[in-house]
């Protein structure tokens, strides 16, 4: 009879830890399997900003030849551009730099904004080049390029939205442990400094 018993409290005692074996294991499968989801749809949207990066300096080399057409004595403005350009291209940030490398990622923010600004500074001169506005081809890349910032504008948003909410949960107890154990480190911001928050004005009118 004890050892009936015994059998039985042996026999409980293997189903309650396999049980918590099996609650633990689903546990930290579902915390790490959401831990990831919310990784990639970070990369994702990273994916997304350069993307459309890209296409802006795509058209750069079109719009400062235009500009050279009607403006070429304003080589200062324009080398501004070209230099801005070839140093943004030069810095090349993946998803594993996002976490792993934020200076690199801060260089690359650098390197964008100071486009941006040299933009800008190019359309303030375009101002004064009726001639130049009036040009079809202008005209085409200006609205090409303001379709151009209002996608970076929107998919910087998605993007540091996506961060926001996996910097929260990664932050949260008990995620704060896991996130440890499991490696999955604080995503950065992309975010531009007050003096390049606005995106350069190119939907200006066509008349003198």
């Amino acid at each position: 009879m004890a050892k009936s018993r015994k059998g039985i409290g042996c026999l409980a005692i293997a189903v309650i830890l396999i049980v918590i074996g099996v609650v633990g294991y689903g546990f930290f499968k579902g915390a790490y399997n959401k831990f990831v989801t919310l990784d990639e749809d970070v990369n994702q949207k990273w994916a997304q900003v350069q993307n459309v990066l890209q296409r802006r300096m795509d058209l750069i080399p079109n719009l400062v030849e235009t500009v050279k057409g009607y403006a070429a004595h304003e080589r200062e403005t324009l080398e501004a551009v070209i230099n801005a350009r070839a140093k943004a291209s030069q810095i090349q940030v993946n998803a594993e730099d996002l976490a792993n490398n934020p200076e690199l990622l801060n260089q690359y923010m650098e390197a964008q904004n100071g486009l941006n600004s040299a933009l800008n500074r190019l359309m303030v001169v375009v101002e004064q080049y009726p001639n130049l506005k009036a040009n079809e081809n202008f005209i085409r890349l200006q609205d090409e390029l303001a379709g151009t910032e209002n996608r970076i504008s929107v998919e910087r948003g998605r993007y540091n939205e996506s961060v926001q909410i996996y910097n929260q949960h990664i932050r949260v107890f008990p995620n704060n442990l896991l996130a440890g154990l499991f490696n999955f480190d604080k995503r950065a911001y992309f975010d531009a400094p007050p003096e390049a928050q606005q995106a350069p004005k190119v939907d200006f009118g066509t008349s003198s």
